[in-house]
């Protein structure tokens, strides 16, 4: 069973700098500081693009996790998705959306995922993995979009 769900974040930023930010891999590294993700194979540093892949080793509900992902779609600065290769889920599709607002942008994340192991995977699903990830969904996106008042970031 695929379990989605929408996650939405304002910011003050325009949406191509914040395009580039949710892109960036040394942005995502800081970002994710709390697991210590890094990465360790295929893009490890600046812009992730089209076609591209990045593989990255994290430790979350205290294991040791590596996860592959692929840029599947690129429109920028509209829209871009990744999309596991290989990994730990059966399935995990990220679509990362932009838009112009008034005073900035809003980022649109949509996750969707399907945990491994058949009955005990949904059962980790509905009791644990949906509001882990997007727990962690919700503030990478308060990470980037108050990128603005830290240096370094790009």
């Amino acid at each position: 069973m695929t379990v989605s769900f929408v996650c939405r974040t304002e910011s003050v930023l325009p949406p191509e700098r914040l395009f580039d930010l949710a892109r960036s891999v040394d942005v995502h590294v800081d970002s994710q500081k709390g697991s210590g993700e890094r990465a360790v194979a295929g893009v490890t540093s600046g812009l992730i693009g089209h076609g591209q892949e990045v593989t990255w080793r994290a430790r979350h509900f205290g294991l040791a996790l590596t996860m592959t992902s692929r840029i599947t779609h690129f429109d920028y600065p509209r829209s871009f998705v990744d999309e596991q290769v290989r990994g730990p889920f059966k399935s995990f599709r990220h679509s990362h959306g932009f838009e112009s607002t008034a005073g900035g942008s809003i980022m649109t994340d949509q996750v969707e995922f399907t945990a491994p192991l058949g009955f005990l995977g949904r059962a980790a699903e509905k009791l644990v993995l949906r509001r882990y990830l997007q727990r962690l969904i919700r503030e990478r996106g308060r990470f980037l979009a108050a990128a603005s008042s830290r240096t370094g970031a790009l």
